[in-house]
Parts: structure tokens; C-alpha cells; sequence
């Protein structure tokens, strides 16, 4: 597999704009619960590079790595993840498979339940920009930092 061209270098205004967006999410909400999101939506959609970046960023927080690994069965290893990150994971899944679940009703009100109206907003926000990140890193082939070693 061949890394493709760099859409940035062609769109740098719309870098820009995915970079306020970002700050924005950064600024909004707390940097593991943003990372763990980033990373679970990555690994949904199979971007190496930013499974690669997000899981980096997490042991730079000093996150376990057993958190980490159970990333992708995160409710079966509940007892590692608080009830908002558990809230946020689950959101995170449902709308990253929105052409799959139609984001139902009772997924909006469990996560409701648990995260503001503000952070959920927040949230949302982030599990976009993260799949808007993620086909550029798939469609373009973007190399993940491990294979630079």
C-alpha cells in the first residue's frame, strides 16, 4: 500500500478549519475522554495512522495500557472506563455507524443520561471531526509514525 497525495497541501484553508475545530474540541473537553473517542472511532473505521497517533497520545497521558488494549470491548472491561467516558464510547460507536443504526432515540437518551446537553454537543463535535480525519487517513494511505521506526 502506497501513501497517496496530501490533501492538505492542496487545501490549506481546510486544514485550517478542521485545526479551530480541533482546538475547540481540546479546549472543551478533557484530553484522555478526547483521545480514547479519537482512538475508539479510528479503530471502527480502520485508519492505521490515526489508531497509531491516538494510542501514543493515551500513554503520553499516562493512560494504562490495559485501558488502552480493552479499548475495543470497552463494555465488556466497564470497570477501566468512567460512567462519561462509557457514555461517550457508546455515542462515539453509534454515530460513527450512523448509516448502520440511524442513531436511535434510546442511544440520544442513555447518553443523555449521563453527559450534558453541552458535553454531548462536545462530543459530538468530536466523534465528526474524527471521522472526517479518518477517511483522509484511509483514502490517502496516510503512513502511521510505527512504520517510520
Amino acid at each position: 500500500m502506497s501513501k497517496r497525495l496530501d490533501v492538505f497541501k492542496f487545501a490549506p484553508a481546510a486544514y485550517k478549519g478542521f485545526g479551530t475545530v480541533k482546538e475547540y474540541v481540546s479546549s472543551a473537553l478533557p484530553a484522555e475522554l478526547v483521545d480514547l473517542v479519537y482512538l475508539r472511532v479510528s479503530q471502527i473505521n480502520g485508519c492505521a495512522y490515526c489508531i497509531d497517533m491516538h494510542t501514543r497520545d493515551l500513554l503520553k497521558l499516562g493512560v494504562k495500557m490495559d485501558k488502552v488494549a480493552l479499548l475495543p470491548v470497552w463494555d465488556e472491561a466497564a470497570a477501566l472506563f468512567s460512567d462519561k467516558e462509557r457514555a461517550a464510547l457508546a455515542w462515539a460507536e453509534v454515530v460513527t455507524r450512523v448509516e448502520q443504526t440511524k442513531v436511535p432515540d434510546a442511544d440520544y437518551q442513555q447518553a443523555l443520561s449521563v453527559l450534558s446537553e453541552q458535553e454531548l454537543a462536545d462530543i459530538t463535535v468530536a466523534v465528526a471531526l474524527m471521522n472526517a480525519f479518518n477517511r483522509f487517513g484511509v483514502s490517502m494511505r496516510m503512513q502511521p509514525a510505527a512504520l517510520a521506526l
